[in-house]
C-alpha cells in the first residue's frame, strides 16, 4: 500500500486538488490513509463513489468520511454520516473498503463539482488497484458508469433508505 500511497501523493488529476499532498494537515491526511488501508488490506467488498467531498475526505483524508467522525470536531458531512450507519447497522463496517474513482477533489474548499471524463480516467487506476481480490460495489451512477460494476443508489439527496436497501440487498446474504 505504500506504493499506492507515494503515487496517490504525487499525482495530478486534471483540475482536481490532491489534499494528501498540498495545503495543512496534508501528513495528517497521509497518515490517516496509510493507517486505514492497512486496517482494511484484507476488506472483502470496495464501495467505490464519485469523488472526495470538500467537507469530507477533503478534510480527512478518507473517503466518505468527515473530520466530525474522526475527532469529534470540524466539519460534517451528510453522506459519510449515512455511510458509516448503514455499514454498521449491517455489522461489515470493518469488512468495507471505502473508496472514490477519483480519489482527490474537484472543486473547491466550499463545494463540490463533478470530475472531467479524463479525471475520472486518471483517478481510476487507484481503485482498479484497490479492487483486485474484492467484490466492487459503486456508489451512484458516475462511479457505476466509470467502474461498470453492480451499484446502490447514492444516499444523498433523499437515498439513504435505497442506499442502504441496495447494501443490505448486495453484501448480506
Amino acid at each position: 500500500m505504500r506504493s499506492l500511497i507515494s503515487r496517490l501523493t504525487a499525482a495530478r488529476i486534471g483540475r482536481t486538488t490532491n489534499f494528501y499532498r498540498d495545503g495543512p494537515g496534508a501528513a495528517l491526511r497521509v497518515e490517516r490513509l496509510a493507517a486505514y488501508l492497512d486496517a482494511r488490506r484484507d476488506a472483502a467488498w470496495l464501495l467505490v463513489g464519485e469523488a472526495p467531498g470538500y467537507r469530507g475526505a477533503r478534510v480527512s483524508g478518507l473517503p466518505f468520511t468527515s473530520e466530525r467522525q474522526l475527532t469529534g470536531s470540524g466539519p460534517a458531512e451528510a453522506t459519510a454520516t449515512i455511510v458509516h450507519r448503514v455499514l454498521a447497522d449491517l455489522d461489515v463496517a470493518d469488512d468495507v473498503l471505502l473508496w472514490n474513482v477519483v480519489p482527490t477533489h474537484p472543486g473547491t474548499a466550499t463545494s463540490n463539482r463533478a470530475p472531467t471524463r479524463g479525471e475520472i480516467a486518471e483517478g481510476r487506476v487507484f481503485a482498479d488497484e484497490l479492487a483486485r481480490g474484492r467484490c466492487v460495489i459503486a456508489v451512484g451512477r458516475l462511479a457505476r458508469d466509470a467502474l461498470g460494476c453492480g451499484h446502490v443508489r447514492h444516499p444523498s439527496h433523499g437515498g439513504a433508505a435505497a442506499f442502504a436497501q441496495g447494501l443490505r440487498d448486495l453484501i448480506v446474504r
